[in-house]
């Protein structure tokens, strides 16, 4: 049985279940499968890690408490989210994946990160 290489259909040489001829081709086919097929999608998973990022380097311990300007001042965009959680006590926190934040009072927020 003669398998070729799902990236570039050179003939395969070795075990029986490989799928590609080389890392080379597996990285290459795998890129191309996993990259944001539009810009826009580009764009928004640009500034969720840019908002990821800043929520970890402001929250280091964890739990944390920041103002909305120095949130601004590291290019925090407001708009770009993961999701909210409503709690039994009525507060509302917005998260970037694990790293999340929830108004205060005066243009104060704390910030959290979820274990799961």
């Amino acid at each position: 049985m003669n398998k070729t290489c799902l990236e570039c259909n050179d003939k395969i040489v070795g075990r029986e279940d490989k799928k590609f001829c080389s890392d080379g081709c597996r990285n290459s086919y795998n890129n191309k499968i996993n990259k944001d097929s539009t810009n826009f999608m580009r764009n928004v998973n640009n500034k969720l890690r840019k908002n990821y990022r800043v929520l970890v380097a402001l929250n280091v311990e964890g739990k944390s408490k920041t103002t909305r300007a120095k949130l601004l001042s590291k290019g925090f965009d407001f708009e770009f989210i993961t999701n909210i959680l409503n709690t039994k006590t009525g507060n509302t926190y917005y998260f970037i994946y694990d790293q999340g934040y929830m108004a205060l009072e005066n243009d104060y927020f704390m910030l959290v990160k979820k274990d799961f």
